[in-house]
């Protein structure tokens, strides 16, 4: 949630800021509600101290024997003028966050300025594409000829989007999320964690997903729970709420969760194979620290992400997100693409994002200062360590022989733990 302070001291550089991010509304309502909101506010203060100088007046007169009935009425008729006012103050307070809520997140300064992916920026690549003496298949057709997924059963089980991973290829699915867990926790010290699934309105809120979301969400509507979209929502919760103590950050999480988006404005859109499902698994990343140390904290999340394609020799490329391709609550972002040989483009695999303390403010996630004592909102980051689906294609494809084995290099078996599937 963006601060109010800030809206109210630079409503002209926020204005302009939202804009580059496509954001087509106005401010201006919020500046309006804000407004009327602390004037009804200072009201409220001062009938309060003036009901509490009559109260004194009316002990005063009773203690004296002085007839108090004017101070009663008085008294009464305040009571009855703070009701009303502390009814307004409450509806114009739910008025102000919900318009608040709707609002994303304010690019960072040093974001470049774009429409669409077409601006974005390209940091650095990694690896080589592999180039193949014979006619390369596709992630689907590998997975067809060894029978490692089954998408028609998956569909009649569930409906389209929900895979059904078979033999050598659920195992290969399970290694290389328990491969990225372990090397996270080992290799980064991160704190592995096992979440829930099924989160409250007020989890998906924190995050970002509510409202603005609600659509692409799958929905228990007899529990009011929704499926997590990603493992981002309950770990970033776990602190909802909450004072951390500055010694205790950096706090840094990993978990596995599986994930769940309806995605219904998705339609048509790289529908192939693994390429766009409704459940899928991944590998995330979260970080809770303090605001000076969360742009370091954000390149660093994103070498993490990248050590993971660097052992399974995947080529890559790092991707700088421009204002206009941003998500809802990311101040900045970069985006991992692997190489998917079989589809010929690039793929996107990790998003590693730093949303300052947009988050933190919607879910009051808080540090008090080792200082002064002072309590301040920290900042969150997450990044995909990795969403599992497009690097299995780009596993698939990259590691294919000509006779359709799948044959991977040292490196990427030493990490996986299977050298081969035929």
């Amino acid at each position: 949630m963006i601060s109010i302070n800030d809206i109210r001291s630079k409503p002209k550089k926020i204005e302009e800021a939202l804009k580059s991010k496509g954001y087509d509304g106005s401010i201006k309502d919020i500046i309006s509600l804000d407004e009327n909101f602390r004037r009804v506010t200072h009201s409220l203060e001062k009938l309060r101290a003036k009901k509490n100088i009559v109260s004194e007046q009316v002990a005063l007169a009773k203690r004296s024997g002085e007839d108090s009935e004017n101070q009663i009425k008085e008294m009464r008729s305040l009571g009855d003028e703070l009701k009303s006012l502390e009814l307004s103050s409450k509806d114009l307070k739910i008025k102000l966050s919900s318009r608040l809520e709707e609002i994303p997140n304010v690019p960072d300064d040093s974001v470049p300025i774009g429409l669409d992916e077409k601006d974005n920026v390209i940091v650095r690549e990694w690896g080589n594409k592999p180039v193949f003496n014979f006619k390369e298949k596709s992630h689907v057709e590998l997975a067809k000829l060894l029978n490692l997924l089954d998408f028609e059963r998956g569909a009649k089980i569930s409906g389209s989007g929900f895979p059904l991973y078979i033999g050598k290829g659920a195992e290969l699915e399970r290694r290389i999320i328990n491969s990225m867990i372990e090397h996270h926790v080992n290799d980064y010290n991160f704190i592995e964690m096992f979440p829930p699934v099924l989160m409250t309105e007020e989890s998906m809120r924190t995050t970002g997903q509510l409202p603005k979301f609600k659509e692409d969400m799958y929905f228990t509507e007899l529990d009011q729970l929704y499926l997590a979209p990603t493992a981002e929502v309950p770990i970033t919760n776990v602190h909802r709420n909450e004072i951390i103590s500055e010694s205790e950050l950096p706090i840094e999480y990993v978990a596995y969760s599986p994930c769940f988006r309806r995605e219904s404005g998705s339609y048509g859109k790289d529908t192939r194979g693994l390429l766009r499902l409704h459940q899928f698994n991944k590998v995330e990343m979260v970080k809770f620290v303090k605001p000076v140390d969360s742009y370091k904290a954000l390149e660093e999340i994103t070498l993490q992400a990248e050590s993971i394609l660097q052992k399974l020799g995947i080529a890559y490329r790092v991707v700088e997100l421009c204002t206009g391709d941003l998500s809802f609550a990311a101040a900045k972002c970069y985006d991992l693409e692997i190489w998917s040989p079989g589809e010929k483009k690039w793929l996107e695999v990790s998003s590693c994002s730093n949303f300052e303390d947009f988050q933190a403010r919607r879910g009051k996630i808080r540090y008090r200062s080792e200082g002064d004592g002072k309590v301040d909102f920290l900042h969150t980051l997450n990044g995909s360590g990795l969403a599992t689906p497009r690097l299995m294609v780009a596993l698939l494809e990259t590691y294919q022989t000509e006779d359709g084995r799948i044959e991977f290099s040292e490196p990427a078996a030493d990490f996986i733990g299977i050298k081969e599937i035929s």
